[in-house]
């Protein structure tokens, strides 16, 4: 690895997308800094003398446009002209507010006047890590285990934006960022059968029993967006394009067994 120089602020950064993308430049010799709650008590401050800004907003941000809005300005106030916003899969998605927020904030982004790259990741293959870690293997979901997604690696959404972040042809871009192919719970329960060589439970409930059982606990709000986006998945999934990853990094997309296999064994 050389150094390159180069500073990157990640907005997020202490989360575990951001350590992704913090990776993934660390390995192409780019300083990162991490920006979180309380470097933002001063945002210009935090992003002043970075290259480029990596955005990733609070999961469920009760008002994500006015967030992204905010340091947009800090941004340019910075002297910052580079940009990357992690945006999702299917933003305009009326039935989830936070995905519709995300939509909204592509928006901003987009008329910021700033050299914008917007990426729109699905799923990540790693939120089931936690429950094939048990020493019983489990995968608990409150929606349909055959709808299809377009399930990708966290290691494969940090490369994906360090690469389009440290290249300028990808600026002006929008990118889907899915797995390999499109698949489905139960595939990953099989992948992570043959990964562990263990049988692997799967119990599927319904979004209302969840809402009436683990999300009760939960603030009204996030429970309710939550119910809505598990509703959306009970009925459509969330499909998402294959064509990013290879087209930015010259490599497929990891598989399941392949992912599943790096991050448990």
């Amino acid at each position: 690895m050389t150094e390159r120089g180069e500073r990157i602020a990640i907005v997020g950064g202490r989360g575990k997308t951001g350590r992704a993308v913090a990776a993934a430049l660390g390995a192409e010799g780019v300083e990162t800094v991490p920006v979180g709650r309380a470097e933002l008590t001063d945002p210009v401050a935090a992003l002043r003398g970075s290259d480029a800004v990596y955005l990733i907003a609070p999961n469920l941000h009760p008002d994500e446009p006015s967030f992204v809005a905010d340091i947009l300005e800090a941004t340019a106030t910075a002297g910052v002209t580079r940009l990357g916003y992690h945006s999702v899969c299917a933003p305009y998605v009326p039935s989830m507010p936070h995905h519709l927020a995300k939509a909204a904030s592509e928006d901003l982004v987009r008329r910021s006047g700033l050299e914008w790259t917007i990426l729109e990741p699905c799923a990540y293959v790693d939120n089931f890590l936690p429950g094939l870690r048990n020493a019983s293997p489990r995968l608990e979901v409150p929606y349909d285990v055959d709808r299809p997604f377009g399930l990708v690696g966290l290691e494969d959404v940090g490369a994906v934006a360090a690469h389009v972040l440290l290249d300028p042809s990808h600026i002006g871009a929008t990118y889907e960022v899915g797995g390999r192919s499109l698949v489905t719970v139960r595939d990953v329960a099989a992948a992570a059968r043959r990964v562990l060589g263990t049988e692997v439970e799967l119990a599927v409930t319904s979004p209302d029993e969840w809402a009436a059982g683990p999300g009760a606990s939960l603030d009204p709000r996030e429970r309710d967006w939550l119910h809505a986006m598990f509703s959306y998945y009970e009925h459509h999934g969330l499909p998402c394009g294959s064509a990013t990853v290879p087209a930015v990094l010259g490599r497929p997309a990891h598989d399941l067994d392949t992912l599943l296999r790096h991050a448990l064994l």
